[in-house]
């Protein structure tokens, strides 16, 4: 369906691509993955003639209908579903058809245009953009909203529900997942198992690769390789072939050894309970990977203070919220070594939660109890945006501590990959990842006893994220983490808590578990949307599409019915004809008689289906 034929590619000096071959069938999904600056967001590129190439080294049909993810949302007082409702082009067309033909009362026309637009299924197209919504985690009331009344997150979703909407046979999805919780997220991977066509997808995001994709397409030196099955399978083969380099040896065993180590110490006192359980199996497969990261340019640990208070922190009967209360009566106790997950719909309040703990956010009733000892590392949502870009990542360190020397700063940076100049470059030239890496190099040089952590893996590549899961794994703190990275949570954390509707609850199961619970959610909303939508507007609106519909088919048959008895009079004249009964005219006698029989016939059809149409449209 698609190809790749000895491509080259050249951007800015630089080679992305040499004598590139790759193919891509029918209703593959593949995932893109590589090291930012390897070529993914421009092989899209590519394939839209966004980026011009030999046109001989890539090949598709003329047809072939291509549904991408836009990056860039408009604000503006477009009706939120309308917007949605936009991404099926053809269906709009035919819709404005219909409405210009209406306005020209064009009958015949017309009919011919609802027929198109029953078979594009435009009767459920609203239903279909609603449900899109819904599972992307709006509500109702959003629907009618103009886009200028979202935040760019927001916008974000409606530009993939739009995506979603499209027809297609190729989608191009670029980080879906971003500015997306781990709820909608469960629902996307749900959407894309369904989906009939092919798929290429770029994502940091493991656990989203392996529900999503069958086959992963590697860019790496300036080539694109091919491997069958999802990422996991991917990081098992990558891990083999690693291994087999001699010059790897050493520095393999000795990441297999500490994660052996670890893996042993953890094992002795993990309980029995289902989520610890799912915690051993995830580290047992990092061991099983590690080779395939060894190459990786970050490397680093947190390292925890000496002085611990039990409990670390303690809500008692608290309520939280800002003006408002958004949870009430909560009771929670943070002990040293406690591994926490967080989950929950988006807006329920985790970070609310979160920012309570930390401090940053008085609680509006009950109590909030530090220990004396309490020293936080907190990452929030926003956390690059609290770095100071006129100073360098050295300068940074060098606030924490003046007594430290250049040398030992350094050190220290370069396991966050920052070397060279790089750690004397000013922080407004930092990439969104960098800005992160460094956030995480300050949170890990304060040595805290607690990691209150907030979606730590925006902008993180798929390297950085390996190092921070090894990097939580081997921290003996306590941990409290909201990730929509469910590779990240499964691998760090032992018990889950869901925050929703007012309260934060243990929840009872692990990662799949939760899953299963999201989809059911999700099932439950989208019949109710059923049942709810149309309301009385949209079904008078539905009711007025079918009203003119019949409208125009009664007028079609209405016309056709004046042809076939204008038909049958001239008929009946020429039978009236004496001279027609003569010797001469027999032949042309049993023509007309034929004609009037079959004209009497489909005159007789045509009355019936008037009639039952003219009863339907009384019936509204």
């Amino acid at each position: 369906m698609l190809s790749f034929n000895n491509l080259e590619l050249v951007l800015g000096g630089k080679t992305l691509f040499d004598d590139v071959s790759l193919t891509i069938h029918h209703k593959h999904k593949v995932g893109l993955i590589g090291a930012n600056g390897t070529g993914k967001t421009s092989l899209f590129k590519i394939i839209r003639n966004e980026i011009e190439v030999d046109q001989s080294t890539i090949s598709y049909p003329d047809n072939l209908r291509i549904s991408y993810l836009a990056q860039e949302v408009p604000s503006n007082d477009e009706v939120a579903l309308e917007y949605v409702l936009s991404g099926d082009a053809q269906l709009i067309k035919i819709k404005e058809a219909i409405n210009n033909a209406e306005q020209n009362e064009n009958f015949d026309l017309l009919g011919d245009l609802y027929e198109t637009f029953t078979t594009l299924d435009g009767y459920s197209a609203n239903s279909k953009a609603e449900q899109l919504m819904v599972g992307l985690g709006f509500k109702q009331i959003d629907f009618t909203k103009r886009l200028k009344d979202f935040s760019g997150g927001w916008r974000v979703r409606l530009n993939l529900a739009k995506t979603l909407m499209q027809p297609s046979d190729l989608m191009l999805l670029d980080e879906p997942t971003n500015h997306l919780d781990l709820d909608a997220i469960l629902w996307l991977a749900s959407w894309i198992k369904s989906y009939k066509g092919a798929l290429l997808l770029i994502s940091h995001d493991r656990e989203f690769l392996d529900d999503c994709v069958g086959s992963v397409a590697h860019l790496y030196r300036k080539s694109i390789e091919l491997y069958k099955g999802n990422y996991s399978q991917f990081e098992i083969i990558r891990a083999e072939r690693m291994a087999e380099i001699q010059s790897n040896f050493i520095k393999q065993q000795k990441e297999v050894e500490h994660m052996q180590s670890f893996i042993r110490r953890f094992k002795a006192k993990a309980t029995k309970a289902k989520q610890a359980q799912s915690r051993v199996k995830a580290l047992e497969k990092m061991e099983l990977i590690a080779p395939a990261h060894i190459d990786s340019p970050f490397k680093f640990t947190i390292p925890e203070t000496n002085k611990i208070s039990n409990p670390l922190v303690r809500l008692d009967e608290a309520s939280l919220g800002y003006n408002e209360v958004i949870l009430k009566d909560i009771n929670i106790t943070i002990s040293p070594g406690d591994r926490i997950g967080l989950l929950g719909p988006n807006g329920a309040g985790k970070s609310t939660f979160i920012k309570s703990l930390v401090g940053s956010l008085p609680i509006l009733a009950g109590k909030r109890e530090k220990g004396v000892n309490f020293r936080v590392g907190y990452f929030s949502q926003h956390q690059i945006d609290d770095l100071d870009l006129s100073i360098s990542a050295f300068q940074h360190i060098q606030k924490i501590d003046e007594n430290i020397n250049e040398k030992q700063i350094r050190t220290y940076l370069g396991g966050f990959n920052f070397k060279g100049d790089k750690v004397k470059d000013p922080i407004k030239l930092f990439s969104g990842g960098e800005k992160a890496r460094l956030a995480f190099a300050i949170i890990a040089f304060k040595k805290p006893n607690i990691l209150l952590m907030d979606e730590p893996t925006n902008h993180l590549d798929m390297e950085m994220r390996h190092a921070l899961t090894m990097a939580l794994q081997s921290f003996n703190g306590a941990i409290l983490l909201i990730s929509h990275d469910r590779h990240l949570l499964s691998s760090s954390v032992d018990t889950f808590y869901l925050v929703d509707n007012g309260s934060v609850e243990l929840f009872d199961g692990n990662l799949d578990d939760y899953k299963d619970y999201i989809l059911n959610l999700n099932t439950s909303k989208s019949k109710k949307i059923e049942k709810e939508i149309p309301s009385e507007k949209l079904v008078e609106k539905d009711n007025s599409q079918k009203i003119r519909l019949l409208k125009s088919e009664i007028s079609k048959l209405d016309k056709r019915n004046e042809r076939l008895n204008r038909k049958l009079k001239e008929v009946n004249e020429e039978l009236a004809d004496p001279e027609l009964y003569s010797g001469d005219g027999r032949d042309d006698l049993q023509n007309l008689l034929k004609n009037q029989l079959e004209l009497t016939d489909q005159i007789e059809e045509i009355e019936k289906i008037w009639m039952s149409k003219v009863e339907e449209l009384e019936s509204y």
